[in-house]
Protein backbone atom coordinates (compact mmCIF):
# COMPACT_ATOMS: atom_id res chain seq x y z
CA UNK A 1 0.00 0.00 0.00
CA UNK A 2 1.00 3.56 -0.45
CA UNK A 3 0.08 6.51 1.78
CA UNK A 4 1.15 9.96 2.04
CA UNK A 5 1.49 11.40 5.50
CA UNK A 6 1.40 15.09 7.20
CA UNK A 7 4.70 15.89 6.05
CA UNK A 8 4.22 15.29 2.42
CA UNK A 9 6.13 11.70 2.39
CA UNK A 10 5.10 8.79 0.34
CA UNK A 11 5.05 5.16 2.33
CA UNK A 12 4.73 1.89 1.71
CA UNK A 13 4.11 -1.21 3.53
CA UNK A 14 2.11 -4.47 3.61
CA UNK A 15 -1.39 -3.86 4.90
CA UNK A 16 -2.53 -4.20 7.53
CA UNK A 17 0.56 -3.44 9.96
CA UNK A 18 0.45 -5.59 12.28
CA UNK A 19 3.70 -4.81 14.30
CA UNK A 20 3.26 -0.85 14.95
CA UNK A 21 5.74 0.98 17.37
CA UNK A 22 4.30 4.52 18.35
CA UNK A 23 7.06 7.42 19.34
CA UNK A 24 4.60 9.83 20.80
CA UNK A 25 2.22 9.52 23.63
CA UNK A 26 -0.97 10.88 22.30
CA UNK A 27 -0.70 8.69 19.41
CA UNK A 28 -0.48 5.65 21.47
CA UNK A 29 -3.59 6.24 23.43
CA UNK A 30 -4.83 7.04 19.96
CA UNK A 31 -3.78 3.39 18.73
CA UNK A 32 -5.48 1.75 22.01
CA UNK A 33 -8.54 3.27 21.52
CA UNK A 34 -8.47 2.24 17.99
CA UNK A 35 -8.54 -1.07 19.20
CA UNK A 36 -4.39 -1.69 18.08
CA UNK A 37 -3.63 -2.82 21.78
CA UNK A 38 -2.42 -6.08 20.30
CA UNK A 39 -0.63 -4.69 17.16
CA UNK A 40 1.26 -2.31 19.44
CA UNK A 41 4.41 -3.33 20.60
CA UNK A 42 6.52 -0.50 21.72
CA UNK A 43 6.17 2.57 23.15
CA UNK A 44 7.93 5.80 24.76
CA UNK A 45 8.30 5.40 28.56
CA UNK A 46 5.82 8.54 28.51
CA UNK A 47 3.26 6.60 27.00
CA UNK A 48 1.34 6.01 29.62
CA UNK A 49 -2.63 6.37 28.82
CA UNK A 50 -4.03 3.96 29.33
CA UNK A 51 -1.73 2.09 31.48
CA UNK A 52 -0.24 -0.68 29.50
CA UNK A 53 2.74 -3.07 29.75
CA UNK A 54 4.01 -2.34 26.16
CA UNK A 55 8.27 -2.72 25.88
CA UNK A 56 9.51 1.00 26.62
CA UNK A 57 11.78 2.14 23.75
CA UNK A 58 13.03 5.11 25.76
CA UNK A 59 11.85 8.68 25.86
CA UNK A 60 10.30 10.84 22.69
CA UNK A 61 13.69 12.71 22.01
CA UNK A 62 15.95 9.73 23.23
CA UNK A 63 14.61 6.72 21.40
CA UNK A 64 16.78 3.62 21.93
CA UNK A 65 16.67 2.28 18.57
CA UNK A 66 18.65 -0.74 18.71
CA UNK A 67 15.11 -2.09 21.10
CA UNK A 68 12.97 -0.63 18.00
CA UNK A 69 15.04 -2.40 15.35
CA UNK A 70 15.13 -5.73 17.83
CA UNK A 71 10.91 -5.11 17.35
CA UNK A 72 10.86 -5.58 13.78
CA UNK A 73 8.12 -2.91 13.30
CA UNK A 74 6.41 -2.62 9.84
CA UNK A 75 5.15 0.79 10.71
CA UNK A 76 6.53 3.30 12.79
CA UNK A 77 4.09 6.48 14.14
CA UNK A 78 6.45 9.59 15.05
CA UNK A 79 5.61 12.97 14.96
CA UNK A 80 7.75 16.21 13.50
CA UNK A 81 7.72 18.03 16.97
CA UNK A 82 8.01 15.55 19.43
CA UNK A 83 10.52 13.43 17.92
CA UNK A 84 14.74 14.17 17.13
CA UNK A 85 14.53 14.47 13.22
CA UNK A 86 18.42 12.65 13.26
CA UNK A 87 16.81 9.26 15.21
CA UNK A 88 13.41 9.74 12.84
CA UNK A 89 15.62 9.35 9.97
CA UNK A 90 18.15 6.67 11.48
CA UNK A 91 14.82 4.68 11.26
CA UNK A 92 13.44 5.15 7.81
CA UNK A 93 16.35 3.80 6.63
CA UNK A 94 15.01 0.36 7.46
CA UNK A 95 11.36 0.85 8.14
CA UNK A 96 8.00 2.39 7.07
CA UNK A 97 7.93 5.53 9.43
CA UNK A 98 4.43 7.65 9.54
CA UNK A 99 5.48 11.13 10.40
CA UNK A 100 2.68 13.46 11.58
CA UNK A 101 2.41 17.25 12.09
CA UNK A 102 -0.51 18.60 14.11
CA UNK A 103 -0.49 22.58 14.87
CA UNK A 104 -4.66 22.71 15.53
CA UNK A 105 -7.79 20.98 15.44
CA UNK A 106 -8.16 20.69 11.85
CA UNK A 107 -4.84 19.24 11.85
CA UNK A 108 -5.32 16.46 14.36
CA UNK A 109 -8.49 15.33 12.82
CA UNK A 110 -6.75 14.87 9.87
CA UNK A 111 -4.05 12.52 11.71
CA UNK A 112 -7.01 10.85 13.49
CA UNK A 113 -8.48 9.96 9.81
CA UNK A 114 -5.06 9.03 8.52
CA UNK A 115 -3.50 6.84 11.47
CA UNK A 116 -6.82 4.90 11.10
CA UNK A 117 -7.11 4.52 7.51
CA UNK A 118 -2.89 3.03 7.40
CA UNK A 119 -3.99 0.61 10.50
CA UNK A 120 -6.94 -0.91 9.08
CA UNK A 121 -9.36 1.26 11.38
CA UNK A 122 -10.70 3.34 9.09
CA UNK A 123 -14.35 3.29 9.94
CA UNK A 124 -13.30 3.81 13.63
CA UNK A 125 -11.64 6.64 12.99
CA UNK A 126 -14.44 8.59 11.43
CA UNK A 127 -16.40 7.67 14.24
CA UNK A 128 -14.10 8.91 16.57
CA UNK A 129 -13.23 12.03 14.53
CA UNK A 130 -17.38 13.20 14.02
CA UNK A 131 -17.67 12.49 18.06
CA UNK A 132 -15.08 15.32 18.24
CA UNK A 133 -16.46 17.69 15.70
CA UNK A 134 -19.60 17.48 17.64
CA UNK A 135 -18.46 17.61 21.12
CA UNK A 136 -16.33 20.95 19.65
CA UNK A 137 -19.58 22.43 18.34
CA UNK A 138 -21.46 22.37 21.36
CA UNK A 139 -18.39 23.97 22.98
CA UNK A 140 -18.75 26.51 20.19
CA UNK A 141 -22.51 26.87 20.97
CA UNK A 142 -21.96 27.23 24.80
CA UNK A 143 -19.00 29.54 24.02
CA UNK A 144 -21.45 32.23 22.79
CA UNK A 145 -24.09 31.50 25.04
CA UNK A 146 -21.67 32.76 27.87
CA UNK A 147 -20.74 35.78 29.35
CA UNK A 148 -17.41 34.43 29.16
CA UNK A 149 -17.81 34.83 25.14
CA UNK A 150 -18.79 38.05 25.10
CA UNK A 151 -15.23 39.39 25.39
CA UNK A 152 -12.19 37.12 24.49
CA UNK A 153 -10.00 36.31 27.88
CA UNK A 154 -6.84 37.29 27.71
CA UNK A 155 -4.41 34.45 28.76
CA UNK A 156 -0.72 33.39 29.07
CA UNK A 157 0.15 29.84 29.00
CA UNK A 158 3.42 28.55 30.96
CA UNK A 159 4.82 25.20 29.91
CA UNK A 160 8.09 26.24 31.82
CA UNK A 161 10.18 27.74 34.47
CA UNK A 162 13.74 28.80 35.05
CA UNK A 163 13.73 29.60 32.34
CA UNK A 164 9.82 31.30 31.77
CA UNK A 165 8.75 29.50 28.99
CA UNK A 166 5.26 30.25 27.26
CA UNK A 167 3.12 28.71 24.25
CA UNK A 168 3.34 30.63 21.35
CA UNK A 169 0.51 31.82 18.40
CA UNK A 170 1.42 28.23 16.26
CA UNK A 171 1.14 25.46 18.74
CA UNK A 172 -1.76 22.96 19.36
CA UNK A 173 -2.10 24.37 22.70
CA UNK A 174 -2.78 28.01 21.22
CA UNK A 175 -5.42 26.18 18.72
CA UNK A 176 -6.77 24.68 22.02
CA UNK A 177 -7.12 28.17 23.76
CA UNK A 178 -8.48 29.87 20.91
CA UNK A 179 -11.38 26.64 20.78
CA UNK A 180 -12.47 27.66 24.17
CA UNK A 181 -12.96 31.51 23.59
CA UNK A 182 -9.42 32.42 25.02
CA UNK A 183 -6.94 34.31 23.20
CA UNK A 184 -3.13 33.97 23.59
CA UNK A 185 -1.15 36.97 24.23
CA UNK A 186 1.83 35.37 23.16
CA UNK A 187 0.35 34.18 19.76
CA UNK A 188 2.57 36.93 18.02
CA UNK A 189 5.52 34.42 18.67
CA UNK A 190 6.12 31.30 17.48
CA UNK A 191 6.82 27.80 19.50
CA UNK A 192 7.87 27.88 23.17
CA UNK A 193 9.31 30.86 23.59
CA UNK A 194 11.18 32.47 26.61
CA UNK A 195 9.85 34.94 27.97
CA UNK A 196 10.42 37.41 31.44
CA UNK A 197 7.85 38.22 33.51
CA UNK A 198 8.26 41.67 33.03
CA UNK A 199 7.37 41.26 29.78
CA UNK A 200 4.36 39.83 30.79
CA UNK A 201 3.44 42.72 32.78
CA UNK A 202 3.46 44.75 29.30
CA UNK A 203 0.99 42.52 28.12
CA UNK A 204 -3.11 42.88 28.25
CA UNK A 205 -3.10 39.44 30.04
CA UNK A 206 -6.09 38.65 32.10
CA UNK A 207 -5.39 35.06 33.62
CA UNK A 208 -2.15 33.23 34.13
CA UNK A 209 -2.34 29.85 33.39
CA UNK A 210 -0.11 26.72 34.21
CA UNK A 211 0.44 23.53 32.92
CA UNK A 212 0.93 20.08 34.83
CA UNK A 213 3.46 19.52 32.17
CA UNK A 214 6.16 19.11 30.60
CA UNK A 215 6.69 21.40 34.23
CA UNK A 216 4.86 19.82 37.10
CA UNK A 217 3.65 23.54 38.01
CA UNK A 218 1.91 23.72 41.41
CA UNK A 219 0.23 26.45 43.99
CA UNK A 220 3.53 26.98 44.91
CA UNK A 221 4.56 28.47 42.15
CA UNK A 222 1.62 31.15 41.97
CA UNK A 223 3.33 33.92 43.95
CA UNK A 224 5.67 34.30 41.40
CA UNK A 225 2.18 36.24 39.41
CA UNK A 226 0.86 38.53 42.51
CA UNK A 227 -0.46 40.95 39.53
CA UNK A 228 -2.93 38.53 38.08
CA UNK A 229 -5.34 35.29 38.84
CA UNK A 230 -3.46 32.02 38.56
CA UNK A 231 -5.01 28.79 37.14
CA UNK A 232 -3.19 25.10 37.19
CA UNK A 233 -4.17 23.36 34.23
CA UNK A 234 -4.10 19.46 33.17
CA UNK A 235 -1.51 19.84 29.96
CA UNK A 236 -2.36 16.74 28.27
CA UNK A 237 -5.76 18.11 27.94
CA UNK A 238 -3.64 20.90 26.12
CA UNK A 239 -1.55 19.35 24.35
CA UNK A 240 -2.09 16.10 23.48
CA UNK A 241 -3.62 16.05 20.22
CA UNK A 242 -5.21 12.42 19.68
CA UNK A 243 -8.00 10.82 20.81
CA UNK A 244 -7.25 12.76 24.30
CA UNK A 245 -9.39 15.81 22.50
CA UNK A 246 -12.74 14.39 22.72
CA UNK A 247 -12.28 13.74 26.82
CA UNK A 248 -10.08 17.67 26.78
CA UNK A 249 -14.28 18.96 25.32
CA UNK A 250 -15.71 17.87 28.97
CA UNK A 251 -12.38 19.30 30.73
CA UNK A 252 -12.15 22.40 29.14
CA UNK A 253 -16.38 23.00 29.86
CA UNK A 254 -15.67 22.49 33.59
CA UNK A 255 -12.68 24.93 33.99
CA UNK A 256 -13.96 27.99 31.54
CA UNK A 257 -17.95 27.37 31.88
CA UNK A 258 -19.29 25.84 34.94
CA UNK A 259 -16.73 27.96 36.78
CA UNK A 260 -15.69 31.38 35.88
CA UNK A 261 -14.48 33.03 39.24
CA UNK A 262 -11.00 32.95 38.60
CA UNK A 263 -11.43 35.57 36.01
Amino acid sequence: MSYIDQTGRELRWHFPPRRIVSLVPSQTELLFDLGLSTELVGVTKFCVHPPNHKLRIGGTKRLHIEKIKGLQPDLIIANKEENEREQVESLMKEFPVWVTDVHDLSGALEMIRQVSVITGRGEKGAQLCGEIIGAFNELAVLRKLSPLGVTRKKVAYFIWKDPWMVAGGDTFISAMLEQCGLENVFKGRTRYPVITLEELQHTDCQLVLLSSEPFPFKEAHFSSFPDWPVKLVDGEMFSWYGSRILRAVAYFREIFYQNQAFF
